[in-house]
């Protein structure tokens, strides 16, 4: 892909209490020409999804001080057109449910297909 497809990626914010889950998704978001915002903490991600409103973002469901439901379920009281994507080991079906049900754009596991990851999300941006 040319630049100029890498100029109309946009912004994507990542949640995940790993640190070495969030640099392997960057650089696989980064190399396909997304800007790209990690988050290891879900209060310091909501607070700047308060300010920032973001366009889309990729959340991990485990994370000790709250879980990726709740904060999906906050965000969406605090911006509504913010597409999720969810990013977890567990293949839990109550899981995945929820969460798609809550308005999620997609649910994936770890390790994510790239290109199927990176397809999805072009595909929901685009007709955003």
């Amino acid at each position: 892909m040319g630049p100029e497809g890498n100029q109309r990626k946009g912004h994507i914010c990542l949640l995940d209490d790993d640190p070495s889950v969030l640099r392997a998704t960057g650089r696989l978001l980064s190399s396909a020409g997304w800007t790209v915002e990690s988050f290891t903490e879900p209060y310091t991600f909501l607070s700047y999804a308060h300010q920032h409103r973001p366009r889309c973002v990729v959340i991990d469901i485990s994370m000790p001080v709250m879980n990726g439901l709740e904060v999906q379920r906050l965000l969406r009281e605090i911006s509504p057109a913010t597409r999720v994507y969810i990013l977890t080991s567990k293949d839990d079906h109550a899981t995945r449910t929820a969460a798609l049900n809550a308005g999620a754009a997609g649910f994936f596991l770890k390790p994510v297909a790239p290109e199927e990851f990176l397809a999805s999300l072009e595909s929901a941006l685009v007709e955003s």
